[in-house]
């Protein structure tokens, strides 16, 4: 995934509350959806979620990336 996909993978996360429920609705699986959050992670050099076995959430870095990243992903989408 490039990394405007991971930012659409991470947000979708969020959104999602979780990596199963987002990796169902983009047609992915779990685990790629896995990978292209940590690689993003790994980029920014922050986590973005909290993970358990249950339950994602965004860290409070990850919230900040979240809006951030919607209104870039929807500035593209407009593009």
């Amino acid at each position: 995934m490039d990394k405007l996909d991971a930012m659409a993978a991470f947000t979708r996360v969020v959104s999602e509350g979780s990596f199963a429920a987002a990796a169902r609705a983009k047609g992915v699986t779990r685990s790629a959806l896995s990978k292209a959050v940590m690689s993003l992670e790994d980029d920014l050099g922050v986590r973005l979620l909290d993970r358990t076995t249950r339950r994602v959430s965004a860290t409070e870095a990850g919230l900040a990336y979240y809006e951030r990243a919607l209104q870039i992903l929807a500035d593209v989408a407009e593009t």
